[in-house]
């Protein structure tokens, strides 16, 4: 889903050659049907099995894409000249600033994006405060600082918490603090000196107790009430929840 901040967040979803504006189907019973059909979300060749959140096994073991770094930016190699799939893409992406931050989604969680991704990351992975703790000229540098921090904070999220809206009562500020103690002395020349709290507010109107994923290889087809669009996720009555970035390259119909 495409997303954009605000007051409240508006998403879009792809469905054929249109967007559909969800926020406006919250509250509305929606039906979801899986017309059988994967395309590929790099070379736009129908596949049986999705790999990696829509990528074909042929693109997911050689699409740039796909590859390790994606996931660990510290493996990030393209600042040294060194190609891992395709060197122009990886210079492309890892030689730009990147953005180290600290977001509360289930818990205190380290990330790292592009900048050009900020506030979309967050709001993807279901945050509902966020501040940047540094700037690095490539992934690499941000992946070493992310990896410094992990073994002090989470770097990733527990998705039934996010759902359910539990996360603990933090100063963002104050664990930013705490963060620059942790880092080696190479680090600090990275730090943002801001101390801008991004707050993220989720259109929901009633979160669930407990959660229950849904998805279209073992159901299908699905007709509920939607009650609220967190992440990337969809939420329904009776704790039903759909990972939409799960399904990329699944072809739907929506019906409402």
């Amino acid at each position: 889903m495409h997303s954009q901040l605000g007051n409240e967040i508006q998403y879009h979803l792809p469905i054929g050659e249109d967007l559909v504006h969800m926020n406006e189907l919250i509250g509305k019973e929606i039906s979801l049907s899986y017309q059988n059909q994967i395309i590929c979300v790099k070379c736009g060749r129908e596949t049986v099995k999705s790999f990696n959140q829509g990528f074909c096994y042929p693109c997911f073991r050689d699409a740039p894409e796909a590859a390790e770094w994606i996931i660990h930016p510290e493996k990030s190699t393209a600042h040294l000249g060194i190609e891992d799939r395709d060197l122009g893409y990886e210079q492309e992406v890892q030689l730009k600033p990147h953005i180290v931050y600290l977001s509360l989604t289930s818990g205190i969680k380290v990330g790292v994006t592009r900048e050009t991704q900020i506030p979309t990351r967050w709001i993807d992975q279901g945050a509902v405060k966020a501040i940047k703790l540094a700037e690095t000229p490539n992934r690499y540098l941000a992946g070493m600082i992310e990896v410094s921090l992990k073994d002090h904070m989470a770097d990733k999220t527990n998705w039934r918490k996010m759902l359910m809206n539990v996360y603990p009562d933090v100063n963002l500020i104050d664990k930013k603090n705490e963060a620059k103690t942790l880092l080696d002395d190479e680090y600090h020349q990275y730090i943002d000196q801001q101390d801008v709290v991004q707050e993220i507010h989720f259109p929901v109107t009633d979160y669930p107790i407990k959660v229950k994923s849904i998805g279209f290889d073992k159901v299908p087809e699905y007709t509920g009430k939607l009650v609220g669009i967190k992440g990337q996720y969809l939420l329904f009555e009776n704790g039903l929840v759909l990972n939409i970035r799960k399904h990329g390259g699944y072809v739907i119909n929506l019906d409402y």
